[in-house]
């Protein structure tokens, strides 16, 4: 079952710091629905996920999953980061079944079938060294799914990919958490992505970290890219970007180690 989430007024400065990387976000995101994150490096996003995830807590203000106050990580709700994570020593079906083993099950039957969902059927035994990025992040998927949760956050788990396989992915992931009633957070720096998977984008600006607008996408699933709608969907996003934080037209692409990278127009 999708998970409702709220962030009810937080604010977190960092220890050491004298100014709030994040103050007063509230936001709230309904069952089922696919929100994207977006703003330029140091606004705060990743930090933010992390809260969802419940690594870190707030220094005022609270996150509520379900109504329920979120103070620690749960298995309701998993986390995809940059680099899938994967111990080199185990096979593809040994990754997948980590989340499950951690809480102290075992589910043949759904690894199988996860693997099956993510395209893995054939490479269940595979050293997962011997697997491409693409490949390695839908192990990580398959894990992130084994636990059931309510909720998938996604951190940039996309961007040291080529675009053909980011490309991919990202329709792959949008599909599976609507097929499998899941809500979806994910952070990105890149415009394409969140127009290519969010029903809505919020719109984060620095010193300090906050929500200054947002964007719904009312485009059908799977978006098709090469559509005129999905062209002005993506400029209508740029746009209001820029009108709220900033001119950030870069065409330099940032690290993909970077947490909180600035958006980019990606190329058509």
């Amino acid at each position: 079952m999708a998970a409702s989430v709220s962030v009810d007024f937080i604010t977190h400065t960092f220890k050491g710091q004298s100014a709030p990387t994040l103050k007063d976000v509230e936001l709230s995101i309904r069952p089922g629905e696919q929100v994207a994150l977006i703003g330029r490096s140091g606004c705060g996003k990743s930090t933010l996920l992390h809260m969802l995830a419940g690594l870190m807590l707030p220094t005022e203000g609270c996150v509520h999953i379900r109504g329920h106050m979120v103070t620690k990580p749960s298995a309701k709700w998993n986390m995809m980061f940059q680099k899938p994570s994967l111990y080199p020593w185990m096979s593809v079906r040994q990754n997948a079944e980590l989340g499950l083993l951690f809480a102290g099950r075992r589910d043949p039957a759904r690894i199988d079938a996860l693997l099956d969902l993510v395209g893995l059927a054939d490479k269940a035994d595979a050293n997962v060294q011997s697997l491409s990025g693409g490949q390695q992040q839908r192990v990580a998927l398959a894990r992130s799914l084994a636990t059931s949760p309510e909720l998938l956050l996604l951190d940039e788990p996309f961007s040291a990919l080529d675009a053909f396989t980011r490309a991919a992915l990202q329709d792959e992931v949008s599909r599976i958490a609507r097929q499998e009633k899941l809500t979806l957070v994910i952070v990105t720096h890149d415009i394409d992505e969140a127009v290519a998977m969010a029903d809505r984008v919020l719109i984060m600006a620095a010193n300090p970290g906050r929500i200054v607008g947002e964007m719904a996408i009312d485009l059908p699933t799977p978006r098709e890219r090469a559509s005129a709608e999905y062209s002005r969907a993506r400029e209508q996003l740029m746009t209001t970007f820029d009108g709220l934080v900033g001119d950030g037209r870069s065409t330099a692409a940032p690290s993909a180690d970077t947490q909180d990278a600035e958006p980019q127009r990606a190329a058509a």
